[in-house]
């Protein structure tokens, strides 16, 4: 079943599912443009892993509780000393792995990197974390080589890469930066009511740019993983608050969706 949204649908950002939605995205955005670039250049799904403080009841929904094995039954020799149990009982803050996955296109043949498709996560827009040091000075080095850079931002939370042009008021962006153009960029604003037009994917000159339909992309991730039966619709949209009136039309939305489906 498809989303009930026409472009991003916003409650795919809730922390239960944006990681499993993130892989399944960067996967149809590699199957999308890999026809397309042939065979001059492929495309390819490079992972990064980090670690990520979880609180423990999101650590237990993801991850069963460590097994203790039970050696034997026998008592204590004599002689053992007695155990005392512990005065005070804690919580230890648990650290669980973070996958994230970028698409790059790169030239066949030479594997030289032409173009990077890099998705935000929440851990490299929250500042503090080793995430978000290790994607600015990632993006930094792309922004000083020959590679070109789309980034596809579609979290409301969390801080954006910096551009030096102030952003319109949107949940979403798109932005490329093509290497001969820099320091200009490319800005595509996206509103949750609108569909997604379809992004350029630049190569190498005289190489015309392959196109990326980004929101077939979220659609295709969105019913191949079945997300309609994960999702919970009842409520408002996880993270930051939208405007009222983006509010109310979601709601409407969403209201429209499961009265369809009933």
């Amino acid at each position: 079943m498809p989303s009930p949204f026409p472009g991003m649908d916003p409650y795919l950002e809730a922390p239960e599912i944006w990681e499993d939605f993130h892989s399944s995205l960067a996967g149809k955005i590699r199957a999308q443009l890999a026809p397309r670039v042939r065979p001059r250049y492929y495309a390819a799904l490079t992972p990064r892993v980090t670690y990520e403080e979880v609180t423990v009841e999101r650590a237990r929904s993801v991850k069963p509780d460590v097994s203790v094995l039970k050696v034997s039954d026998r008592p204590l020799s004599r002689g053992a000393a007695a155990l005392a149990p512990a005065p005070i009982k804690g919580l230890v803050t648990l650290e669980l792995p973070y996958t994230e996955h970028s698409v790059e296109i790169r030239e066949s043949g030479t594997g030289t990197l032409v173009t990077a498709i890099e998705i935000l996560s929440p851990v490299n827009k929250r500042p503090g974390h080793e995430a978000f040091d290790a994607y600015r000075k990632k993006r930094r080095d792309l922004l000083r080589s020959a590679a070109h850079l789309l980034e596809i931002d579609l979290l409301r939370a969390g801080k954006r890469p910096p551009l030096e042009t102030p952003l319109p008021d949107a949940p979403y962006f798109v932005v490329l930066s093509r290497e001969e153009r820099r320091p200009e960029v490319e800005i595509w604003p996206i509103r949750v009511q609108d569909p997604i037009p379809p992004v350029p994917v630049p190569l190498i000159a005289p190489d015309p740019d392959a196109p990326l339909d980004l929101g077939a992309a979220i659609q295709a991730a969105y019913t191949e993983a079945e997300y309609d039966l994960r999702v919970d619709y009842e409520g408002d949209p996880p993270g930051p608050d939208f405007p009222p009136q983006d509010l109310e039309w979601i709601r409407c939305r969403t209201r429209a969706g499961s009265e369809g489906n009933g």
